[in-house]
């Protein structure tokens, strides 16, 4: 009953709830959606929370009813996911956040990337032949970077919250719900199953998330205790909690006891970093996205560069096309992402180079509309004359115009697979974001180069794409995705289908998708494309392959005044929600 009351309480007084892209109720004033749209946004006039799974973004909007900035919000949320989407949401991994704050027009990146223990070294995941591992790099504690989320989230508060929260209010609902417990439906229903093989392995993880040896049934309740303990002690004592004493001891010694390299002074050492966010200019609008140690920023604005000097809207959304001109402005980018990108702290990134639109002129030059490159034939360019993976996102926007945009991962569903014993903290395997030796594929087939290779106290490079996009100055869309290697594309689309095609809201993010990395050589497409697309494609020279690009681009859009709410609906459980 308190858990039915607490639920009772947190929804009561929301103005639009929507579940994926739901129906909203009329609303008074100017019609700013068409009218023969198939999906609608919700709209809301006060804040919206856009995330991948309802809880949190209650949670969310509650902050923001209660005076909350964004900012404040965005923290909640993080640490509600840690508890209601547990194969992404975490204290245990790391990410990004991007923040704008409308009284100063400031927009800056909040990096708390997990980073490579003090004793690692570039050969780590070679085995004796030289050739990269796999299991070393994902399956094992050597897998384990040094989370970066508690830190991170910290940190966003201290420097762009409201002062209206503390750090322990914004942490409180988390507890109840960890203590409480939650039911075991939508997301969590659909993904615990899959897991199993991965936690089988931990009899700390089998005892949170399995019963009698199998995942938690549909329609029970999900009590994470030693999680509630967790985010207690954070709540009460800040972020060196977790970071020194007790939890730091049990997180290090559950990564020594399955291989790995990590110390309580990795634990104690960690930093999250606030950098410059990087910009560039669409068709009128500006764009904010992630810096490095992320790929996502760099190559969503050289991609755009690119399609910048075709017309898509005249070519047609969905069509064959617009679709070969976005795989064939991919195919580039992911060819300079596996050469130039890597931890900016070490190595020298290109940034200005990759994003000028002069290097964008010289790229576009080189792609046949009629004809697809074929990727042995795409080498790195030469940015250097123009300078001078499973994860979650959710967007925030509060009645003043503030507004975060917040990807964070475990890398793989569930991370490692492993709970830290007696904190209930699963732990990441984002390791495998390095590169094992140049040249080698990681799990999601991103190619990488020296400048990603593994170094003591270095960020892996990530493809995560928080990102807001302006015009006139004001926020326009805050968007973003999980995804691996697919997440930049997504985030394009998302973008390009508002602005080229003139999509809402829900139908941008809910269009059918596509991906090409440049290796492998293959262009896939999510279902939904017509077959006579497929073939169309397919006689350009695409490597077409039907099957799942996914993603989850929880997003948010500012127009006419109002709010517009848009939660993937490839998931069960999404929801954007606004008042």
């Amino acid at each position: 009953m308190r858990v039915k009351s607490f639920l009772a309480a947190l929804f009561a007084g929301f103005g639009v709830i929507g579940l994926g892209a739901a129906q909203t109720p009329p609303l008074a004033g100017p019609p700013i959606i068409a009218q023969n749209a198939r999906l609608l946004p919700v709209l809301a006039q006060n804040g919206m929370v856009s995330s991948q799974e309802r809880l949190a973004s209650a949670i969310g909007v509650d902050v923001l009813k209660r005076g909350g900035n964004a900012v404040d919000a965005a923290v909640a949320v993080g640490f509600a996911l840690a508890v209601t989407l547990p194969r992404a949401g975490n204290l245990g991994g790391g990410g990004f956040m991007l923040v704008h704050l409308a009284k100063t027009g400031e927009t800056v990146a909040i990096d708390y990337r997990e980073i490579a223990p003090a004793a690692s070294t570039p050969t780590m995941f070679l085995n004796a032949a030289g050739e990269p591992d796999p299991q070393k790099s994902r399956d094992s504690g050597l897998s384990v970077g040094v989370p970066g989320t508690v830190r991170g989230m910290a940190l966003a508060l201290e420097k762009y919250g409201s002062g209206k929260f503390t750090l322990a209010q914004l942490i409180e609902p988390s507890v109840k719900l960890a203590r409480e417990g939650i039911p075991v439906a939508e997301d969590l229903a659909d993904s615990l199953p899959g897991a199993m093989g991965r936690m089988s392995r931990f009899p700390s993880s089998m005892a949170i998330f399995a019963k009698d040896g199998k995942a938690l049934p549909r329609g029970s309740m999900l009590v994470q205790a030693d999680l509630a303990n967790t985010l207690e002690s954070i709540r009460q004592q800040g972020p060196d909690a977790f970071y020194k004493g007790r939890i730091a001891e049990q997180i290090v010694a559950a990564v020594r006891e399955t291989g790995g390299i990590m110390t309580v002074e990795d634990m104690a050492n960690y930093k999250a970093v606030i950098r410059p966010a990087v910009t560039g200019r669409y068709r009128g609008y500006t764009l904010a996205s992630m810096p490095p140690p992320s790929s996502g920023g760099v190559h969503l604005v050289q991609i755009l560069n690119i399609l910048e000097g075709f017309d898509l809207k005249a070519m047609g959304a969905g069509s064959a096309a617009s679709l070969h001109a976005l795989a064939e402005a991919m195919k580039p980018a992911y060819a300079d992402r596996a050469t130039f990108l890597g931890d900016p702290d070490r190595v020298k990134v290109p940034v200005k180079g990759l994003t000028s639109k002069a290097y964008a002129e010289k790229q576009r030059a080189k792609i046949d509309l009629s004809k697809a490159t074929k990727a042995d034939d795409i080498k790195a360019g030469d940015p250097l004359p123009h300078e001078s993976d499973q994860t979650t996102h959710y967007s925030v926007v509060d009645s003043e115009g503030n507004a975060a945009a917040n990807t964070y991962t475990l890398n793989f569903s569930y991370g490692m697979g492993l709970v830290a014993a007696g904190t209930g903290v699963l732990l990441n395997n984002e390791m495998d974001d390095f590169s094992a030796k140049p040249g080698a594929q990681n799990a999601y087939g991103l190619v990488g180069s020296d400048a990603n290779s593994v170094h003591p106290g270095a960020r892996p490079l990530s493809s995560m794409t928080p990102t807001i996009v302006f015009r006139d100055g004001k926020p326009f869309m805050v968007t973003g995705s999980p995804g691996g290697s697919r997440i930049i594309s997504t985030t394009l689309q998302v973008i390009t289908n508002v602005i080229d095609f003139d999509m809402n809201l829900a139908e941008a993010v809910a269009a059918p998708r596509i991906h090409h990395q440049w290796k492998p050589d293959a262009l896939l497409v999510e279902p939904g494309l017509s077959p006579d697309t497929l073939k169309l494609l397919a006689e350009r020279g695409q490597n077409v392959r039907p099957g799942a690009v996914s993603g989850s681009a929880n997003s948010i859009l500012l127009q006419g005044g109002w709010l517009q709410g848009a939660a993937d609906t490839r998931q069960r459980g999404t929801a954007a929600i606004g008042y």
